[in-house]
């Protein structure tokens, strides 16, 4: 009976330790014509999203995938389950696979690491060096913003003209 336990335990234990690790395998991508069918999760399958499928993670779990053989790399959710042909880790979508540079080979080798935090399109990692604006008002002789001042020099020379 313990010996059960140690092992489911040790089962468990390896399966969590196996979805924090990055896999490596081979990438295969959806036909076009697949656009339309519904997904796992129950969405509608899209070409242009940049979903997958995978056997394990949970849905809306964000990868990222790599093609080691140029260096490209795309982040996408999980939308479906699969793929089920021994060997590969991940069917893309149209769009992810053409980020990865994979259409003309069909199937390639990558890498799949699970994102641990949600990427903001356009916020910057790192601290930023922002420049400091002076906000203070005018010193000195001039009271008056400078608009105001050729406003109502421009107005004189009206009246002036007349």
């Amino acid at each position: 009976m313990i010996k059960r336990l140690y092992i489911v335990l040790f089962v468990i234990t390896l399966s969590f330790t196996a979805l924090a690790q990055t896999e490596r395998g081979k990438a295969s991508y959806y036909s076009k014509s697949w656009t339309g069918r519904k997904t796992a999760d129950g969405g509608v399958l899209h070409h242009d999203a940049l979903t997958c499928a995978h056997k394990t993670y949970p849905f809306g779990t964000l990868l990222r995938v790599t093609n080691p053989a140029n260096g490209l790399s795309v982040i996408v959710t999980v939308t479906d389950r699969g793929p089920y042909v021994k060997g590969r880790v991940v069917d893309l979508s149209v769009r992810a696979a053409k980020e990865l540079g994979i259409l003309s080979q069909g199937i390639a080798p990558v890498i799949v690491e699970r994102l641990k935090f949600t990427p903001i399109p356009f916020k910057p990692e790192d601290d930023v060096d922002l420049p400091e604006l002076d906000l203070g008002t005018n010193d000195g002789p001039m009271e008056k913003p400078i608009w105001q001042i050729l406003r109502e020099q421009m107005k004189q020379k009206e009246n002036g003209s007349d």
